[in-house]
């Protein structure tokens, strides 16, 4: 394939615009937090567990999405994730009980996994250069942190214009109207004949056999409690915890006068601050070892929680921590992406990439649930912070283990 830089790569570019309206769309979720639970009068819990649904079944979807993009080509699975997207966003506008809500977020979880990083990392990652690609995966992931910007601001925004019904039919729209970009998603160069004659059996057994493939599995756990836990729930957390601080001051002669809007700039803010820190893991992983830069992320998400939670939270605290926290926020993904593909080859990518990401998923399930559940039951948010806290550390270690040698057999595209 011609080389040229990861930028002007068509597919790169198609898929950080699918990546950029996807993430967009569910990083707005926790805008809708309170207002869904207030005209309905549910507890906290039943919102929540709708959104840790929609986590689960991201992660249950993605392999399958990987295959799917692997055998019948990665356009029609992003098309048939993208229809499982907005169909999932209609009906959740017509959801008036928490079953009927948490039933429709099963659709809108795969509609992610069709959309997201499992599909798009992959093919992106057959489609460069081998000395492009850690940082074509950053560029990739760093979209999705680019929607992140907007999406909780444009929620928020739109809630002042229509009801929540009518803003989840607006990202409905949006959602299709990103596939327009697919005829530039052309199929990457062939890979190398070796790996074509390796079944996908072959590289699935390899991979659950090898113990770095389960500590990589482990490890990503607390990074799906994390995203999870504070895409959920740190708009409501903010809005509670700040109002009696927000009076005046510099934010209001910046625009910022309600505790909402505040909590969806901060969910802007780590978006903003990824941009920058994903960008750099991608540029650190063609240098240095992943799996100590992956400790090294887990060990900061730490620190900075722990920081947070231990001063009393005011908006400026908000502010600071959404660009630290932001700076780490996904730089694990081109990172652990880029370390699957280097450990067992790109064929099957996408299908391996999706049982790691299971693992992550199932720690977003954890993460936003507990969050709703312990939230009911003591009324604060501190044992969910507290045991994020404790996943993260446990994530540092279990990354300092890994051997990123390239297992006997293993070949690349």
């Amino acid at each position: 394939m011609e080389q040229r830089s990861p930028l002007l790569n068509p597919v790169l570019i198609a898929g950080c615009v699918i990546i950029m309206t996807g993430f967009a769309i569910r990083a707005s979720f926790g805008v809708f937090q309170i207002p869904i639970a207030e005209e309905f009068n549910w507890p906290r819990a039943e919102f929540s567990l709708a959104i840790a649904i929609q986590n689960l079944a991201w992660g249950f979807g993605q392999p399958f999405f990987g295959a799917i993009a692997e055998k019948l080509g990665d356009r029609k699975a992003i098309v048939l994730g993208a229809l499982c997207y907005a169909i999932g966003l209609v009906l959740s506008a017509g959801a008036t009980t928490p079953l009927a809500a948490q039933l429709t977020e099963v659709l809108v979880g795969f509609g992610v996994a069709g959309t997201g990083f499992g599909v798009i990392l992959a093919v992106v990652g057959r489609a460069a250069s081998d000395d492009n690609r850690s940082m074509a995966l950053a560029v990739a992931t760093a979209a999705g942190s680019a929607g992140q910007v907007f999406g909780a601001p444009l929620a928020e925004w739109l809630l002042t214009l229509m009801t929540w019904q009518s803003v989840f039919l607006v990202f409905a729209a949006l959602i299709l109207a990103s596939l327009s970009v697919l005829p530039m998603m052309r199929s990457p160069a062939p890979v190398s004949r070796n790996v074509l004659e390796e079944s996908m059996g072959t590289i699935l057994n390899r991979a659950l056999r090898d113990p770095s493939f389960t500590l990589i599995f482990v490890g990503f756990f607390s990074c799906g409690y994390q995203l999870g836990f504070i895409t959920a729930h740190f708009p409501a957390f903010v809005t509670e915890m700040c109002a009696p601080v927000m009076a005046g001051g510099i934010l209001s002669g910046l625009g910022i006068s309600t505790t909402s809007a505040l909590g969806a700039i901060a969910i802007s803010l780590i978006g903003l601050a990824n941009i920058a820190g994903t960008l750099l893991a991608g540029w650190a992983g063609k240098r240095f070892p992943r799996k100590y830069l992956l400790a090294g992320i887990y060990t900061g998400r730490t620190l900075v929680a722990a920081a947070f939670i231990l001063t009393p939270v005011t908006p400026a605290t908000v502010i600071l921590f959404s660009l630290a926290m932001g700076s780490l926020w996904l730089a694990t993904v081109p990172l652990t992406s880029g370390l699957v593909a280097h450990l067992y080859g790109l064929r099957y990518m996408g299908t391996l990439y999706g049982i790691v990401f299971f693992s992550h998923q199932l720690g977003s399930f954890m993460g936003v649930w507990l969050g709703g559940r312990l939230y009911d039951a003591f009324g604060s948010y501190t044992a969910v912070w507290w045991i994020g806290i404790g996943v993260g550390a446990f994530s540092a270690i279990v990354h300092l283990p890994i051997k990123e040698a390239r297992p006997v057999g293993a070949a690349l595209a």
